[in-house]
């Protein structure tokens, strides 16, 4: 187990803790982050905390939501009712202790598919990851989210490597792993599916390498058995709060609304649409996408491929003049925007449904990871101060030097079985993410634990020993 393997390296691990530490520690007094999303789930955690209502203030009081899951706001809440209320130092203080917890979750992961001495690599490039650390500094879901999601792989991979009735206790752990995540963030619900597909997939190859051979059907009853204990811890802890939202807003919600909008609130589906013919990168997620009804839009902000012709420009231009009188999408202004979307796709389906996605995934894996750093978002510009230019070059090359470790690890590492899990996850989030219509770089933060682990592989050797 990965203990034993600190006790044999103590000095090593040791040093990489404080290291670890004083990375995210530095990350905390100095760039500490506390965005509107920071807010909104303080000001829900404090109305839970005081007033017994999972709600949002306003003018008219404290009104009920469904708009963030609960496992946020509840982790700010017991932190507020501990501390102080906003007291959000401590609560991005425990989140690096969160972190650090995962880094060992990571070496666990490395030594079960690959070698002790991974394991070592994989807790040096985990606790030394800049951009695992700069989010354990901001009051946002991500520690967490990626706290549970490694827990959950690693639970897996030790309930793979168990018979049929001693990983039950293993499988009950990792499916309640994965409901934490979902109870953090919606997309946390692609953890289950990449666990069900990945069980999936090893009973079919069982069935027709062996067939219905004596010896096989155990093992197969054993992994359907898994599956379903990992879905029903999953989605328990879901059925209180999709009972309350029945109760108390009169709606069907299991997790949380896509675009975090009020029961019955008008959504502009049209320009979602629209934006999403065109949006390929982070920078028009700020200037564009979360510029709606809070300020104008400039039309020069927009990439060249958001128009197909002059007459696409100038309608594009006349509907952000028309938006930006009022700073409001009215269904009959939405509406517009959507008809340019329908045009558009038409005009080129083969880029709004496969090109864009795959530049929106690249986006998110490749770009400077300096979103909630007081850098330029356009850094290749190069109009900013030396030093956060600097720093932007510097985090580019280090996620670079990240991602070609983690793809040459995969090619030339040899993993034990089991491992495909992992890859599975990375595989099936990228692609999900590519779906969206706001690239964000944060979203694939959860998959790099994985990537770590694939890099590890480098430095590794698979031992002659069991790895389980």
């Amino acid at each position: 187990m990965v203990r034993e393997i600190v006790r044999q390296h103590l000095r090593f691990f040791v040093l990489a803790v404080l290291a670890g530490l004083a990375l995210r520690l530095l990350f905390v007094f100095r760039f500490s982050a506390l965005t509107a999303d920071t807010f909104v789930y303080g000001d829900i955690a404090k109305n839970w905390l005081q007033h017994g209502i999972y709600g949002l203030s306003g003018s008219n009081g404290i009104t009920p939501t469904y708009i963030r899951l609960p496992g946020y706001p509840a982790f700010l809440a017991a932190v507020f009712a501990v501390f102080g209320m906003e007291h959000y130092r401590a609560a991005v203080m425990l989140q690096v202790l969160v972190d650090l917890a995962t880094c060992f979750l990571t070496a666990d992961i490395a030594r079960r598919v690959l070698s002790a001495r991974a394991a070592k690599t994989a807790f040096l490039l985990s606790a030394l990851c800049p951009f695992l650390a700069d989010y354990a500094a901001a009051a946002l879901t991500e520690t967490w989210e990626i706290f549970f999601t490694v827990l959950a792989l690693d639970l897996a991979l030790l309930g793979l490597g168990r018979d049929r009735d001693s990983g039950t206790r293993v499988w009950i752990g990792c499916g309640l792993a994965v409901g934490a995540a979902i109870l953090l963030r919606p997309d946390g619900g692609l953890l289950l599916v990449s666990l069900e597909f990945f069980l999936l997939s090893v009973i079919i190859r069982r069935r027709m390498r062996s067939g219905h051979t004596p010896s096989t059907e155990p093992r197969v009853r054993g992994l359907l058995k898994a599956g379903l204990i990992v879905a029903v811890a999953a989605l328990a802890p879901l059925v209180p709060w999709t009972m309350r939202n029945l109760r108390t807003l009169h709606a069907f919600e299991p997790l949380a609304p896509r675009y975090a909008n009020a029961p019955g609130a008008f959504v502009p589906m049209g320009f979602e649409r629209w934006v999403k013919t065109w949006m390929a990168d982070y920078v028009s997620t700020e200037e564009i996408y979360w510029v709606v009804s809070t300020g104008p839009i400039d039309v020069d902000n927009l990439p060249s491929r958001a128009f197909d012709s002059p007459e696409q420009l100038e309608q594009t231009t006349q509907l952000l003049s028309d938006y930006n009188q009022s700073l409001r999408l009215t269904p009959e202004l939405d509406a517009r925007f959507g008809a340019l979307a329908v045009e558009r796709i038409h005009h080129a389906p083969l880029r709004y449904y496969v090109r864009l996605p795959l530049v929106r995934i690249a986006d998110m894996w490749l770009r400077p990871r300096t979103e909630i750093l007081p850098c330029n978002t356009r850094w290749w510009e190069f109009d900013e101060m030396p030093q956060w230019l600097a720093l932007s070059i510097a985090l580019g090359i280090i996620n670079l030097l990240y991602i070609g470790a983690g793809l040459l690890g995969l090619m030339l590492g040899r993993f034990a079985p089991g491992s495909g899990l992992l890859l599975t996850f990375l595989v099936l989030r990228s692609l999900f993410l590519g779906s969206l219509e706001n690239p964000e770089p944060r979203y694939t933060l959860e998959c790099y634990p994985v990537l770590i682990v694939m890099a590890a592989a480098l430095f590794s050797r698979l031992p002659d020993s069991n790895h389980s």
